[in-house]
């Protein structure tokens, strides 16, 4: 199970390094949901959705969402 930071508008997933990937097995993974919503909070991005990614890369549940400080 991994919890991701996926920005709602690209689809994309925030990376350990900070860049943006489409790839969900190279995002950064956070232990719950509230140290991603808190790190999401402080991205250069717009509105972002907290997702649960499962094993298979197709298979994302939305568990939260919210806005990043902005582009």
């Amino acid at each position: 199970m991994n919890i991701l930071i996926e920005d709602a508008e690209t689809q994309e997933y925030v990376t350990s390094e900070g860049r943006w990937t489409k790839k969900t097995n190279e995002a950064k993974s956070f232990a719950t949901t509230r140290a991603a919503y808190s790190a999401a909070q402080t991205e250069p991005i717009g509105n972002f959705n907290i997702v649960w990614s499962l094993n298979d890369p197709k298979q994302l549940i939305n568990l939260d969402h919210g806005s990043g400080k902005g582009k």
